[in-house]
């Protein structure tokens, strides 16, 4: 037998076709595999899809999940999460994909601050070619979870710079429109009263838009992602203040008191504007203190506590702002001063003792733009410039700082700040 073989195989004539014959069924039965374990690969991403829907949309602020967890004393198993959470899978899937499922196992739970979501499951993928091997299913696997943190309780106080420098057009076009149309082409939209016909007026006729617009209205968006996410009427709580109605009485101002009522917040809140000055050169410009702002809205927003209740409040600041100050210092000024005046980057050392006092401080920096062709700019701010950023974001705490560049979406990062302290469901497996 041996040797047959052996001769079979140095044979060269005519063997091809037997030799082909007996290589075909393991070739077919690899493509057959192959083809089959691809298909139920396939199958599971749907499934996989499905998961992570589940597993999130049981965490969202909405749910009757999450309601039943905030109100649970301890931690444990959330009432009604598996059922909520099998029935956000059922809904991604067609009769016939959930005829595939072989089973789903889910849990819910609150551990400590976090409320985290497990969802397993097993499908019974049909084979093709795998069948004439007797092999008629593949079983295949998955897994999702996620986690939102516990749905504290936390109170908001919106700071909003809302001085002269924030009279700036918003975006480039505007900008330059600005520069175009004024004499000693400026792009600030100064509010002078002595005139109506300041360059306040003349960027509303213009259309042109300005920072302090941006930011009034992200404002008010902010009013609304809250009151959309939030569990209960008491979870959220929101009071918005500027640096003064006009130059001449500029200090903190109270533009809506802390409330839980956000729809009469952001009501209120359509009266932010540019603050306005008697007549170009007021004060010597000195309209935007830092110091002040900060100092005196200290006591206002009070300790922060954990969240864990609406009498232990987690207390956060916005700080909206392009990170410059203007204003009368006989010391401590960071930069040179002419006389008395001083302009200079934040003083971060004014917002260290609102965070000892338990409040997290996010900023949202809305860059102070270059202005080369302004001599003013090209003076006193050009040689700082580069400062400004690194100071707001050392006021800010930790992993709470946005940048919004020119023409960015100030409201989407306010949005984001926000989830960031208020918690958002996010995918962790």
């Amino acid at each position: 037998m041996i040797e047959l073989a052996k001769s079979f195989l140095r044979s060269t004539t005519g063997h091809f076709g037997i030799m082909t014959a007996l290589l075909a069924v393991p070739m077919i039965a690899c493509v057959g595999i192959a083809v089959d374990y691809t298909y139920a690969l396939e199958r599971r991403e749907a499934y996989q899809n499905a998961a992570d829907a589940a597993a999130v949309g049981v965490l969202s602020q909405k749910s009757s999940t999450m309601s039943a967890a905030l109100a649970m004393s301890g931690d444990g198993e959330v009432a009604l999460g598996a059922e909520e959470a099998l029935k956000l899978f059922n809904a991604q899937l067609t009769p016939a994909e959930q005829a595939l499922v072989e089973s789903v196992n889910i849990s819910v739970a609150r551990r400590s601050s976090d409320i985290v979501s497990n969802v397993n499951f097993t499908l019974n993928v049909p084979t093709s070619f795998l069948s004439i091997i007797n092999v008629s299913k593949i079983d295949v696997t998955g897994n999702s979870s996620a986690v939102s943190p516990d749905n504290h309780f936390v109170d908001f106080h919106i700071l909003i710079d809302n001085t002269p420098s924030m009279g700036v057009a918003a975006t480039e076009a505007g900008i330059e429109t600005m520069e175009k149309n004024t004499s000693d082409t400026c792009a600030f939209a100064c509010h002078t009263t002595n005139t109506t016909n300041n360059y306040y007026t003349l960027a509303k006729s213009l259309g042109v838009k300005m920072r302090i617009d941006v930011v009034r209205q992200a404002t008010q968006t902010l009013t609304d992602t809250a009151a959309s996410t939030r569990v209960s009427d008491e979870q959220f709580r929101m009071a918005v203040y500027t640096f003064g109605t006009k130059a001449e009485t500029m200090g903190l101002t109270t533009v809506s008191a802390l409330s839980n009522d956000l729809g009469a917040v952001k009501t209120l809140a359509n009266a932010v504007d540019l603050m306005t000055i008697p007549y170009q050169g007021y004060n010597n410009d000195q309209t935007t203190s830092f110091d002040l702002a900060l100092t005196n809205i200290k006591p206002m927003v009070g300790n922060g506590g954990k969240g864990s209740s609406k009498t232990d409040r987690e207390k956060v600041l916005f700080l909206v702002a392009d990170g410059v100050g203007d204003s009368a210092k006989s010391s401590g000024c960071t930069k040179k001063t002419t006389g008395t005046r001083c302009q200079e980057p934040i003083d971060t050392k004014f917002c260290t003792p609102i965070k000892a006092q338990g409040v997290k401080i996010a900023v949202l920096y809305t860059t102070y733009l270059p202005l080369p062709k302004n001599g003013w700019y090209n003076s006193w701010i050009k040689p700082f410039q580069t400062e400004i950023a690194t100071k707001m974001k050392e006021c800010a705490s930790d992993g709470l700082y946005f940048e919004v560049g020119l023409g960015s979406d100030l409201s989407e990062a306010m949005n984001a700040l926000f989830y960031k302290i208020a918690g958002k469901p996010r995918i962790t497996g």
